[in-house]
């Protein structure tokens, strides 16, 4: 099955305008911007055909051709990551089996959850989505319950069913657990990644859904699916001692650094 991956990439974000530009330090000291580094972490993934970053915007395609990537530009009527990478694999003419949209927010994603990712979307034909959770461990669960007190919008949550279909996603962390975590200690929430893989149908129709109340409440693309009564495939993912982050705010720039010296990440 043909996998291309495509990196959509918006200038002008709400929250944290011009962040696929924002320069983050590696381990040797060395700056890349956040598209190279998600680029770079969507070129290491085995089994892809094609890698193309999605942009409304001539700063980042300059940027991107500048560290060699293929750009494909999009409209700016789209509204969020999902809607550009139909519209990318419109523009290309269609014809990959699976689209990956690796958002350019998320440059620590190891190569193997795009890998198992697109391995569960082949293995559940009834699928048209399926996206990446990997289980929090009491590390994690804290930064992301710190992040919600202190009024910041951290990392995305999901709870799932029997049969790994979703539930539910949100910016919330849930499910609710009183209990007091130590820093390694397994937990029952699930971090969601923000990787998607797409059945070329389900990608086409969902420009052409409303936006439903929950997608504008909680700012999820994904939810849209659910709205829409179309099933999600949760697959759980393991982190085998990488740490994983967002750049969501500002704020998280020193964290991600700070991740990357500790892996080694140039």
């Amino acid at each position: 099955m043909s996998v291309l991956i495509v990196i959509p990439a918006r200038y002008a974000s709400t929250r944290y305008p011009g962040k696929p530009l924002v320069p983050l330090t590696g381990a040797t000291g060395e700056k890349r911007s956040l598209v190279e580094r998600s680029w770079r972490a969507a070129c290491s993934v085995q089994g892809v055909d094609r890698v193309v970053v999605a942009t409304d915007d001539d700063r980042i395609k300059q940027a991107a051709e500048a560290f060699g990537a293929e750009v494909v530009m999009t409209s700016e009527t789209c509204a969020n990551g999902t809607e550009r990478c139909a519209e990318a694999h419109a523009a290309l003419g269609g014809g990959y089996e699976i689209v990956v949209n690796l958002q350019g927010d998320a440059p620590l994603t190891p190569h193997w959850f795009v890998e198992d990712l697109v391995a569960g979307l082949r293995a559940a034909p009834g699928m048209g989505l399926a996206t990446p959770v990997l289980r929090c461990n009491g590390e994690t669960l804290n930064s992301l319950l710190a992040d919600r007190k202190a009024g910041r919008v951290g990392g995305t949550t999901a709870v799932f069913a029997a049969d790994h279909s979703a539930l539910y996603f949100s910016k919330e962390v849930v499910p609710y657990c009183g209990h007091t975590y130590g820093d390694g200690e397994n937990t029952p929430v699930f971090h969601h990644v923000g990787v998607y893989a797409y059945r070329p149908d389900a990608l086409a129709a969902y420009p052409d859904w409303d936006t439903g109340p929950l997608e504008q409440l909680e700012g999820l693309e994904q939810l849209r699916f659910l709205e829409n009564g179309r099933k999600v495939l949760c697959v759980e993912v393991e982190a085998r001692g990488r740490e994983f982050w967002e750049l969501n705010n500002p704020e998280d720039v020193p964290r991600l650094e700070a991740m990357m010296k500790k892996m080694g990440h140039e």
